[in-house]
């Protein structure tokens, strides 16, 4: 796809060759990085959830092209506290920067906002559906470390129902041949929507919800929190909190060179003794959001073509 003034809302969107097209942007930006390349360009950052990592990395790549960042990261600042609508407040800041980066707390909003708007939008995740740019760097991650997205085993941990990331990501890893293990609950499971996407297309799939029994077939290994905030019920939260616990013990029953991920924050599932072995990924995994936004910041606006 050609990406100038194109919107990034979902991973769907995404074509193998777009994916790999964005990748190898970020791997030359991160080699040699433009500090003027976004120059005279206003990135408005509407944060109407929570962020750490996409907001902060979203605003770092635009200030370290030479762009200018305006916006919120916290919604009672904004003009929705007074009864604006989405749609308004789009309009409006569509006026007022070049590319809209958002996140919100309802499925769909980053869709509305993409008709609303005439500068592109990109979704930095919107409710349980999507979060594509997370998908980007975590392939982006995957990548550096395996040498190859092709032919891989990937095990994806905890909260699959209400993990917004590991939808993004099973439907961009479907393009690699992957062979997929999901770990969950029964009540947590991956929705029957992304496994019968995986049928269609052929591949591999297996459900279970003992780690162990599958560990030793990973390359990779996706682990994610159980987020209470997407818990309807915050009974069936409590039922659920703390699944999962990794910590040394997994090392004898994983391969040497399998690699934990995790989207970050993380509560208590993955113990911070792990942080020091070679198997740890998620810190250098949240480092690569920098690059991967810095390419699709820059294919959008038009700098790189």
């Amino acid at each position: 796809m050609r990406f100038k003034g194109k919107d990034i809302i979902s991973i769907r969107d995404l074509e193998k060759d777009d994916i790999l097209y964005i990748l190898d942007v970020a791997r030359k930006i991160e080699k040699s990085p433009d500090q003027d390349l976004l120059k005279g360009k206003v990135m408005a950052s509407l944060f109407f959830e929570p962020s750490t990592r996409t907001r902060l990395s979203f605003e770092s790549a635009m200030s370290l092209l030479g762009g200018k960042v305006v916006g919120f990261a916290e919604p009672g600042v904004s003009s929705l506290k007074k009864g604006e609508t989405l749609w308004d407040t789009i309009k409006m800041v569509d006026r007022y920067a070049d590319v809209i980066v958002m996140r919100h707390p309802v499925e769909g909003a980053a869709r509305i906002a993409s008709e609303a708007a005439n500068v592109p939008v990109i979704n930095g995740g919107d409710g349980s559906n999507q979060h594509p740019t997370q998908t980007l760097l975590d392939l982006y991650t995957i990548l550096k470390t395996k040498g190859t997205l092709e032919n891989l085993s990937v095990g994806m941990l905890g909260d699959l129902k209400y993990g917004r990331t590991v939808h993004s990501l099973c439907i961009a890893l479907s393009h690699f041949n992957t062979k997929f293990y999901f770990i969950s609950p029964d009540a947590l499971a991956m929705p029957r929507d992304y496994l019968k996407d995986l049928e269609r297309k052929g591949l591999s799939y297996t459900e279970e919800s003992d780690l162990i029994k599958v560990s030793k077939e990973l390359d990779i290994l996706y682990v994610t929190r159980i987020q209470k905030e997407r818990f309807p019920d915050p009974m069936e939260y409590k039922k659920y909190a703390g699944f999962y616990r990794l910590d040394k013990r997994i090392l004898s029953h994983i391969k040497k060179d399998m690699k934990i991920m995790h989207p970050l924050p993380r509560v208590d599932e993955i113990h911070p003794e792990l942080d020091s072995t070679e198997h740890a990924l998620y810190f250098d995994q949240a480092a690569n959001g920098i690059p991967v936004r810095q390419a699709l910041l820059s294919l959008v606006l038009g700098r790189i073509e």
